[in-house]
């Protein structure tokens, strides 16, 4: 039994996951799927700094291997969380996005009244090319505001024994040599990946929201890499 620990994007919690979590738990694994600290709440002091160490606390909950998962700007997190417990992680698998280097941001967002609302599914176009109109409406509804600070923090990365867990990537869109030549534009992120002693990419055929689109898809591929390491 492998303990998977599900970190969402930006301005989704625990719930996002919930397809997943469920075929997950149905293969006979443990799923946790997290909310991070300050989501939906008033405007706070909160960082990335605490978002990493809310997914630090609940590794050290877990006795068995771990596989954790990130989504988008949860995939800054997980990394910043898998190098401060490196020897716990078994594999890391990052959802449309890469590992990131030291010293990343996520994004800069507009800030409103002290925090980051979602905004709004027409934002992010060829992103969200796949989800149809129902899905929109239906998953705007469940998005909540973010903590200010977390979407620009500066993750910082200090443990090398965090190249020496195998990382998948699950793009939406791009395979593996588009993935890489999309890093050749960004040499901090591409020599991150280089030093990675196991890195691939599979490509999902989605846009960047898979748990809405596409979930049994998403699900398939991550349990994948929960057998691979049991």
């Amino acid at each position: 039994m492998v303990d998977v620990i599900l970190i969402p994007g930006l301005w989704l919690d625990a719930a996002s996951w919930a397809p997943v979590t469920a075929a997950i738990d149905a293969a006979g694994h443990r799923a946790h799927p997290l909310t991070m600290p300050g989501v939906g709440e008033p405007a706070s002091d909160i960082g990335i700094d605490d978002w990493v160490a809310a997914v630090v606390e609940h590794i050290d909950l877990v006795e068995g291997p771990i596989v954790l998962v990130g989504h988008s700007g949860g995939g800054n997190v997980a990394y910043g969380a898998a190098d401060r417990r490196p020897d716990r992680i078994a594999h890391l698998v990052l959802v449309d996005t890469a590992p990131p280097p030291d010293g990343a941001d996520i994004s800069e967002f507009p800030v409103v009244d002290g925090v980051v609302p979602f905004p709004g599914w027409d934002f992010f176009g060829d992103d969200a090319a796949d989800l149809d109109e129902t899905t929109r409406a239906r998953t705007v509804a469940t998005t909540r505001t973010i903590p200010a600070r977390v979407p620009t923090d500066a993750l910082r990365l200090s443990d090398d024994r965090r190249f020496d867990i195998p990382v998948t990537m699950l793009s939406g869109a791009a395979d593996e040599t588009e993935v890489r030549a999309m890093l050749d534009q960004w040499p901090s992120w591409r020599d991150t990946v280089e030093r990675i002693r196991f890195f691939e990419v599979v490509k999902l055929g989605t846009a960047h929201w898979p748990q809405f689109s596409q979930p049994a898809r998403l699900a398939g591929e991550i349990l994948k890499v929960v057998d691979r390491v049991q």
